[in-house]
């Protein structure tokens, strides 16, 4: 943070060009209310479905944000976040705002920004680049395929049920939310499925079905990463859907999770593998399935700008750590400032 005692500038950016684009408009309106007025000088930025950016208003009373106002110009506007000593506090999630693009934007404003890099947020966005890196570090997950669309053939999803076997989870490989994922039994339903991946990305993974439990955990931090206590799903369908996510479903979310002392630590050193395989900076939540009786500890995937809303499971698993949601966002900018130092340190300019 600057040293002023003015009020620093945190330009928050929402809404944004891919499939989860209100799913960020609710996460931002949520951390607006929390945010502490009395500390930041706030600008909140809207990014409309065909990329325009325009100032917002804020209001307590909305059930989300609205990305419409008006029109400002991108690197113009960070550009003046980064004169005026303030942050980007990135809420996008999905392509065009999670996968490194807007990252890299920040990266040429010089200005600093929270949450994962370049490099970290485009690896944890593409499920396969993901999964690729975790396998070369040793961190134990599901098996699983990776390919693009050109190379499916009317033979794919007969192969994929006899290596896999029955079901498996379908799903775009660059899309959070659980959109576009699907559960399939049979060559029917696997193809239907990878036409529905197909709709959302080029690139496509396809998962082994787990008999487990669902449990994730949230890391914070840049170079010297914590984590939170665990918290279970049970989901209330065949798996975590975007309405159980996201429109307060029927998954039941137990925070702490039913663990042992043993299997939280191991699980916790397991998660700061990944997020550090990844590259991984400010802060992810890391979704495991847990085989007890099995192979024990799986990670599906870190995801670098989790929800932030009422009922995600984020900041609902830091606050029973201790810390609470307005403190949660203080420190995320911390570390964009601590990060932005560091980087710097290194410049070529």
């Amino acid at each position: 943070m600057t040293n002023s005692s003015a009020p620093s500038r945190l330009l928050v950016l929402f809404g944004g060009q891919s499939a989860e684009h209100d799913v960020s408009c609710v996460t931002a309106k949520h951390v607006l209310d929390a945010a502490r007025r009395d500390r930041y000088d706030i600008v909140p930025v809207g990014i409309s479905r065909d990329g325009q950016w325009s100032l917002a208003e804020w209001s307590s009373d909305l059930e989300s944000l609205d990305p419409s106002g008006t029109p400002v110009d991108p690197f113009t506007i960070l550009r003046e976040t980064a004169v005026a000593g303030g942050a980007v506090l990135p809420l996008l999630h999905g392509p065009m705002g999670e996968d490194g693009t807007l990252q890299g934007l920040c990266e040429m404003a010089n200005v600093p920004y929270a949450g994962s890099g370049v490099l970290g947020s485009a690896l944890a966005m593409d499920k396969i680049a993901a999964k690729n890196a975790l396998l070369a570090a040793g961190v134990p997950q599901a098996a699983w395929f990776g390919f693009n669309v050109d190379e499916i053939t009317d033979a794919t999803a007969t192969n994929l049920l006899r290596e896999l076997g029955s079901p498996v989870f379908v799903k775009p490989a660059n899309m959070g939310s659980s959109v576009g994922v699907s559960r399939a039994e049979t060559v029917e339903e696997t193809k239907a499925a990878l036409d529905l991946a197909a709709s959302y990305d080029e690139w496509i993974v396809v998962e082994e079905a787990i008999t487990g439990r669902e449990i994730e955990i949230s890391v914070l931090g840049n170079r010297s990463p914590r984590t939170s206590l665990p918290g279970e799903i049970v989901a209330g369908a065949d798996f975590y859907t975007y309405e159980d996510k996201y429109h307060d479903g029927v998954a039941k979310l137990v925070i702490p999770a039913p663990l042992d002392d043993a299997e939280i630590a191991e699980m916790q050193s397991i998660a700061v593998d990944a997020y550090r395989a990844l590259r991984v900076e400010g802060l992810a939540r890391a979704d495991f399935f847990y085989e007890p009786a099995g192979r024990g500890w799986l990670v599906n995937e870190l995801n670098t700008m989790p929800g932030f809303t009422p009922i995600s499971m984020y900041p609902k698993m830091w606050q029973a750590s201790g810390l609470e949601y307005p403190d949660l966002i203080d420190e995320l900018v911390e570390l964009a400032y601590e990060r932005d130092s560091r980087r710097k340190r290194n410049t070529t300019r």
